[in-house]
């Protein structure tokens, strides 16, 4: 039997573990924190617990319009709130743990060291250090906050995700560093519970990896959420007193907030894990170098999740530790990147896979195409959904971007309600090879928000049924 030591139990390291045992294998996995990594514990499910009370609280808010009668006010209760989300927290955690109970998974709590390419060295809480001999290592340590000079983190004036998750009470005014994916989910959040939010990001838009129109209408989204958001500008320096942080724009605008929150990426956990002694090569920027079988330049020790620098998201994660697992254990595999669907978890909701629009025409100028004849681009407002009319949700768009050429989709983006929810039809259909014709001929449930994909697939060759006619053009 073959034994296998995995090296962090985050959504890489514990679906290879589990993927592992399935095949057959003797597995071991260390983790100094909490099973579920930073994803379960500190990222994607604690933020989402708390967004959900305030998607809770605009409903609440609109009531009145839809004929149901509340009393008093809404407010939110910062203490009940983490109370709950701690809850969803500990339950998923205790699921995974469930988990390696019913996979014979030895879970060896502590902290791992390489020693060489087949020995993890573990300094345990209680101070003792055993070894891990395996006849394979999966790598999978994540990223971690990166401590930045200009934003020294004190875990109360200026602080990351990590403390924004587990507020005590809702401060009256907020600095967000940085208008990413993080940037945008917690100015949704705190703008929700009242908290005059600004949000600073040094290029011209806020989601710069996102489609432009998209990008566009989640800013609009958020001012008309109270968010002051101020695009191509970084901030020079803070100053903290005794109650409140002074943040001063390289523009000359100043402002005085209670708190800073720094979203500003995040670094790999690439040092300390003996990646010298085990003779592990790593890029430019700290990332442990794999390839598609996730193998690192040692045969036998393989690197998955954030610190190989890819795209770092739990399910990719996941993902890369099927594909080094299933490499370990004698199979075949490859990661492909082609098609993976991405959720921002904002107010509302943004789905996205595949190339954007500017990617695609960029991607035909380089092949020396037309891109006015390569490209081709649907969409489709959710205002003309009967499911988004009946439920209220009509601030959305899906946009699809096609090959003009073959009718291949290149890539969707949604806007909208269910929009991380909807947002694999158009995965799916992409890894299948479906055309754009193709899954614009599917019948589509009504009334539901899936119809606005079908839509959007129709508008790319003009043919949306829900759609004015457009005038000729001259």
């Amino acid at each position: 039997m073959k034994h296998l030591a995995i090296l962090g139990a985050g959504p890489g390291g514990y679906v290879a573990a589990i993927r592992a045992a399935q095949l057959g294998a003797r597995v071991t996995v260390i983790e100094n924190q909490a099973l579920g990594g930073v994803c379960l514990n500190w990222g994607c499910i604690p933020s989402k617990a708390l967004l959900s009370v305030v998607e809770l609280g605009d409903k609440a808010k609109k009531a009145k319009d839809f004929g149901l009668l509340l009393q008093g006010t809404v407010s939110y209760d910062p203490a009940v709130m983490v109370a709950r989300k701690n809850k969803v927290v500990s339950t998923l955690v205790k699921g995974i743990a469930t988990l390696f109970k019913t996979w014979n998974i030895e879970h060896v709590e502590g902290r791992g060291e390489l020693v060489d390419a087949r020995t993890i060295r573990v300094a345990k809480p209680d101070g003792t250090t055993i070894q891990v001999a395996a006849d394979g290592v999966i790598i999978a340590t994540g990223s971690s906050w990166p401590n930045l000079p200009l934003f020294p983190i004190d875990g109360t004036q200026v602080i990351t995700s990590k403390q924004a998750l587990d507020l005590a009470s809702v401060p009256a005014s907020l600095l967000i560093v940085g208008g990413g994916v993080e940037g945008c989910e917690f100015a949704s959040l705190y703008s929700g519970l009242g908290t005059q939010v600004t949000l600073v990001e040094l290029v011209p838009r806020v989601l710069p990896l996102e489609d432009d129109e998209i990008s566009q209408m989640m800013e609009r989204e958020l001012k008309k959420r109270g968010v002051d958001i101020r695009t191509g500008v970084t901030v020079e320096n803070i100053v903290r007193q005794p109650d409140a942080v002074t943040a001063h724009l390289r523009d000359g605008f100043s402002l005085n907030v209670e708190q800073v929150l720094v979203s500003v990426g995040r670094g790999f956990n690439s040092r300390g894990i003996g990646l010298e002694q085990a003779g592990v090569q790593v890029g430019a920027r700290g990332e442990i170098l794999v390839n598609e079988r996730m193998e690192t330049n040692i045969p036998g020790v393989y690197a998955i999740g954030d610190v190989v620098g890819k795209a770092m998201l739990a399910h990719v994660a996941s993902q890369q530790g099927k594909v080094a697992v299933e490499n370990f254990m004698g199979q075949r595999r490859s990661i492909d990147y082609d098609v993976i669907p991405t959720g921002i978890f904002t107010l509302p909701e943004i789905g996205r896979v595949g190339l954007t629009e500017q990617q695609a025409r960029d991607r035909c100028v380089a092949n020396g195409q037309d891109p006015q004849q390569g490209v081709k681009v649907g969409r489709f407002r959710y205002g003309g959904l009967g499911k988004a009319q009946a439920t209220g949700d009509i601030q959305g768009l899906v946009k699809v971007v096609a090959d003009g050429t073959s009718d291949r989709i290149l890539g969707v983006h949604i806007l909208g309600a269910h929009a991380t929810d909807l947002i694999h039809e158009a995965a799916l259909a992409m890894h299948a090879g479906a055309t754009v014709s193709r899954v614009a001929e599917m019948i589509h449930a009504h009334p539901t928000l899936a119809e606005g994909l079908m839509e959007a697939m129709e508008d790319v060759h003009g043919h949306a049924i829900h759609l004015a006619r457009k005038p000729p053009s001259s």
